[in-house]
């Protein structure tokens, strides 16, 4: 099953990720119609490449404004920082876990929770865990590892 928060946070990403490509794209096609247009029919492909900043003195003109290329800026969403991620993984961990416990004390109860619900879950709870032990573990190696290292 797909946990709906990182279903939305990897279609946030697709979005960001198409937004970088059509900006790329944007501006591309804006450098090659300006590429067109500066360049006589006649002018040789070392001079054309010179009035692109391509190689030879042709740097120096491209700097002087014959020729600049767009800036593409970053988008202005701020990212979680590594403790802010760390926080909110083991926070889900801590929710699924909860949630099965819960599962599980309402199953013994008499609730109606079909059995299947209680065993899926108290599987994902495991997994969970399991997974989040393995991070910690190789994140706790690698800084091991890192503090061994010969300055």
């Amino acid at each position: 099953m797909i946990d709906p928060t990182s279903a939305s946070s990897i279609q946030s990403m697709m979005e960001t990720i198409r937004s970088y490509q059509s900006q790329a794209a944007s501006s591309t096609s804006a450098m090659n119609s300006g590429n067109a247009a500066g360049m006589t029919s006649g002018a040789s492909f070392a001079q054309q490449m010179s009035m692109n900043g391509v190689g030879g003195a042709g740097g120096a003109n491209a700097a002087s404004g014959a020729y600049q290329a767009k800036n593409i800026s970053a988008p202005t969403t701020e990212l979680p920082n590594f403790t802010d991620s760390v926080r909110n993984l083991l926070n889900k961990v801590n929710d699924v876990n909860v949630n099965s416990e819960k599962m599980a004390d309402a199953y013994q109860r008499g609730e109606d929770i079909p059995l299947t619900d209680v065993v899926l879950g108290m599987q994902k709870a495991s997994l969970s865990f399991e997974a989040t032990l393995q991070v910690r573990n190789k994140v706790l190696k690698a800084y091991e590892d890192i503090m061994n290292m010969p300055v």
